[in-house]
């Protein structure tokens, strides 16, 4: 019998002869028992192929630090869901419908993820006609005292388009169903092509507040195929970046999440923190969002010592600093009262829904790709996980700031002991007709970047998952069953990205 799975590391390849293509059937049973027996799935697409679709799906086993890749094959006009019995794949599943006009056979609710042309279809049907921006159905809740509430997609402020439909009784969210895609971008179609500068500044955008992060997962597929490791140099600077990344947005939501319950002390301290830690970032590479920062084969940006020495001294007084203006969050009995017991995401759900970051260690789901597929100079210096236990606002809040606290030791740790030598390797030719997987651990979650390359080593397909893409989901969970006045602080304790998704 073929076996169910290749197995690779993160920052690994595979030659796509070797990736095992299964019957239909035989693939949703693989697929099912893999996710029973402790696997989780990190990304699933679809490839369009000479004689249908061609589904990948990439599974992550933490405990051995394994990714497994399997794949079928659809020749027909639809597929069978496996949503039902493993709700985690329910996005990726309305993704693939609607990308190769699919129909997704028993899923429960197959609506558009997104508003745009089909990657591909089925040879000989006909052409794919994108749904109308905004129009589909909703799921309703009946009963005649049974309301609803509509936001967006258009928001006050500087905000990508996002919709939020309540079935509301009375102040009750009896249903809470998130509609993104209004302004798809199409960055998936552009990444096809030959690897090169266009690309990279891509991933940096694919969610702006995370370049760090994309940027890293996309130096990794390149080094990945080219078979190119950066100096040890490099791979700190790109840790120190990442946890700078972390530690400003974390200070942002952290502040943001005070200012939605009206205690402006802490909200006030942390909008002007986040910027100091903004222009850390800022005094390694000239921006403060980290842009062209990381490149393939390393960093385009060195610390020198006294640069080294600056960035300690700062982080040592960024540290005084927020502790000072997070501990006046948990010495204040009115502010706890409001986050416990808000937008509660239980264990089983966040597991069910596949949940990643902040938001699932949140709710007693101890997974961190820094430690579970460590990568870069996490391979040798690992940061402690950090998971709560109540699912609440208050766990979500908790558990970013027990992040910083580590963030900060890691990144005094490593400015007192760079390693010397180069910043940057040359990078030689991309392998043809591989899969390349690296998955990065960003500030709200796990990052995962997925490339396959053609007979001439160009990106024919690259496939990008946001950790917002696993996340939306838990956000609609958090609301079920709380008030509707709930939500700013439920959407701000998760806080997710609208582009990340719409890619």
């Amino acid at each position: 019998m073929t076996p169910s799975m290749v197995f690779t590391q993160n920052g690994g390849t595979l030659s796509l002869r070797e990736v095992p293509q299964h019957a239909p059937d035989r693939f949703a049973q693989a697929l099912l028992s893999a996710l029973s027996g402790g696997w989780r799935v990190v990304s699933y697409f679809g490839v369009q192929a000479e004689d249908g679709v061609r589904l990948y799906c990439l599974l992550s086993f933490k405990s051995h630090a394994t990714i497994g890749v399997m794949s079928t094959l659809v020749t027909g006009k639809s597929f069978y869901s496996l949503t039902d019995e493993a709700p985690q794949l329910h996005l990726f599943e309305r993704e693939i419908a609607e990308q190769f006009s699919l129909d997704p056979e028993g899923h429960p609710w197959p609506k558009p993820v997104r508003f745009a042309p089909a990657l591909g279809s089925l040879p000989g049907s006909a052409p794919h006609r994108p749904p109308t921006i905004g129009i589909m159905d909703f799921y309703r809740v009946e009963g005649d005292e049974v309301h609803e509430v509509a936001v967006g997609p258009v928001h006050a402020g500087i905000i990508e388009p996002g919709h939020f439909r309540f079935q509301c009784f009375g102040e009750e969210v009896m249903h809470l169903e998130v509609s993104l895609g209004y302004q798809h971008r199409g960055v998936e179609r552009m990444m096809q092509g030959r690897p090169g500068e266009r690309m990279r500044k891509l991933a940096e955008t694919m969610a702006g507040d995370t370049t760090i992060g994309h940027g890293t997962a996309y130096a990794m597929i390149v080094e990945a195929l080219a078979a190119t490791a950066p100096p040890a140099r490099a791979q700190a600077v790109r840790g120190i970046a990442l946890e700078l990344e972390r530690l400003a947005n974390h200070t942002g939501d952290l502040g943001a999440i005070s200012g939605d319950v009206g205690y402006l002390p802490t909200a006030s301290f942390c909008g002007r923190i986040r910027g100091d830690f903004l222009n850390m970032t800022a005094g390694i590479c000239g921006s403060r969002f980290g842009r062209d920062l990381v490149v393939p084969g390393g960093v385009a940006f060195d610390l020198s010592a006294d640069g080294a020495r600056q960035l300690a001294d700062r982080i040592r007084t960024a540290r005084d600093e927020v502790t000072n203006a997070i501990d006046l969050l948990w010495d204040t009995p009115s502010v706890l009262a409001r986050l416990e017991g808000t937008g509660v995401v239980s264990e089983q759900t966040a597991l069910e829904l596949g949940l990643v970051g902040p938001a699932a260690r949140a709710s007693g789901l101890n997974r961190d790709i820094r430690r579970d597929h460590p990568f870069g100079i996490y391979s040798m210096s690992q940061i402690p996980v950090e998971t709560g236990k109540s699912g609440d606002v208050y766990a979500r809040t908790m558990v970013r700031w027990l992040e910083m606290e580590k963030s900060l030791d890691f990144i005094e740790e490593q400015l007192a002991q760079l390693p010397g030598g180069a910043t940057r390797r040359a990078v030689g030719e991309v392998s043809a007709e591989c899969l390349a997987v690296a998955l990065t651990e960003g500030w709200r979650g796990e990052v995962c970047h997925v490339a396959l390359t053609d007979a001439r080593g160009a990106f024919s397909r690259y496939k990008v998952t946001d950790p917002s893409f696993h996340n939306w989901s838990g956000l609609a969970m958090a609301l079920r069953g709380g008030q509707i006045s709930d939500f700013p602080l439920c959407n701000k304790s998760f806080n997710l990205s609208y582009c990340g998704v719409d890619l």
